[in-house]
């Protein structure tokens, strides 16, 4: 429209959504998945009638947040749905970087290396976002590095010590809080001495009054995802947060894969080439050959007989998915999907795995430049959007209270 303000934009100040947009104006779902993407333009009448609804602000002055290690951004979008600012970025894959200025364009800059990056050259900020490497922690990172022969968790000079990183950042900067987040395994690590590590500094080196969580992302998205969440504050009227108050719905009421896999009947548009033709059906490409299909069943049955649990996961629409990992580019195993008439499973897309990490909402489409393959490492790697959004709500009354 004239005032330069895009539909997608408007519709987000109005909190509603797609479907709301519909009924009330009366479109369709498709003419209005068409002014979202910019294709065509709503009548002034549907421009005037939803900017009346968008409500009057609050003139409220929200939080900043430094975001390390940001990946393709999910923590920070997590905390600006609770009115947080983001002032520091800082990661260091480019391929992750193309992603996250493709969602967040015109924006401050995007810093790389985090141990290159002096303290004077971050900006104060209310709280730290820092989803540090997870690989020296995880179950499979540790498996591979010890069939290596290569140290792993803070030995490994690599990625292990990039927690003092953000310990450093921390001490100088000393913002109000911080939300780490990392893989479950980082609690048993070294029969559970790194976490202690990582609580001692945060608490006796740092002095935060600290509080951890695991919460399993299957209550928001269709998929198993445990992750520990590690929340800290600097202040004394934060003694009584805890992330154990934190309300986490009921992962047996989770959505369904469903509400992640294309529709494939015509009520969304296709979104080359993820999908194609007037029905927006799965582009063939995501089928596996009949070569990788017959390897992963065969890997799977002798790993059965052997008494392992190694094997693909099969799923359909009324299932939940296994935990997607940055691995998922190499063959798809852990979370494949099963198609009608004979035909082998297929991978996801990136479009879906960008909604089983909750990046869409359903609604909103995230902006995927990168190829298939790194589209999936970095899904693989990122947060559950709506759980670190549920932190940030949950840690936001504490952030807009007076410091001691």
């Amino acid at each position: 429209m004239d005032n330069g303000l895009p539909f997608a934009e408007l519709r987000r100040r109005t909190g509603l959504t797609i479907d709301d947009v519909a009924a009330r104006t009366g479109y369709s779902r498709r003419t209005v998945h068409r002014w979202e993407s910019g294709e065509t333009v709503p009548r002034r009448a549907v421009w005037e009638a939803l900017e009346a609804l968008v409500p009057p602000s609050t003139g409220e002055e929200g939080f900043t947040c430094a975001d390390l290690f940001a990946g393709i951004g999910g923590m920070r979008i997590g905390f600006e749905a609770a009115g947080c600012r983001c002032v520091f970025t800082s990661e260091w894959d480019r391929f992750a970087q193309q992603t996250y200025r493709a969602n967040f364009p015109d924006d401050h800059a995007l810093h790389g290396d985090i141990t290159q990056i002096g303290v004077d050259e971050i900006p104060d900020h209310d709280v730290l976002l820092a989803g540090f490497p997870c690989q020296p922690f995880s179950i499979a990172g540790v498996s591979k590095k010890n069939a290596l022969g290569q140290p792993h968790g803070f030995s490994d000079e690599v990625q292990g010590t990039l927690f003092f990183d953000i310990a450093r950042i921390i001490e100088a900067r000393r913002p109000r809080a911080f939300l780490l987040e990392n893989v479950k395994n980082l609690l048993r690590h070294d029969r559970g001495r790194t976490f202690e590590v990582i609580l001692r500094v945060l608490r006796e080196e740092l002095g935060y009054r600290v509080s951890w969580r695991v919460i399993d992302a299957r209550a928001w998205v269709p998929q198993r995802r445990e992750r520990v969440f590690i929340a800290g504050f600097r202040d004394a009227d934060a003694a009584g947060f805890s992330l154990d108050d934190m309300a986490v719905p009921d992962p047996e009421e989770g959505p369904r894969l469903a509400s992640a896999l294309h529709s494939e009947n015509g009520s969304e548009p296709a979104e080359p080439p993820y999908t194609e033709g007037l029905l927006g059906m799965v582009n063939p490409k995501y089928t596996l050959s009949d070569h990788l299909w017959t390897y992963l069943r065969a890997y799977a049955e002798k790993h059965r007989q052997r008494g392992n649990g190694f094997g693909y996961g099969l799923c359909g629409p009324d299932d939940v998915a296994r935990t997607m990992s940055a691995r998922y580019y190499k063959d798809g195993a852990e979370i494949l999907i099963r198609q009608a008439d004979g035909h082998n499973p297929r991978r996801l897309t990136p479009r879906e795995c960008a909604r089983l990490m909750g990046f869409d909402s359903g609604d909103t489409p995230f902006r995927i430049p990168v190829s298939d393959a790194q589209a999936y490492r970095q899904f693989g790697n990122a947060v559950a959007v709506p759980v670190v959004a549920a932190i940030a709500q949950h840690m936001a009354p504490w952030m807009q209270q007076d410091s001691a």
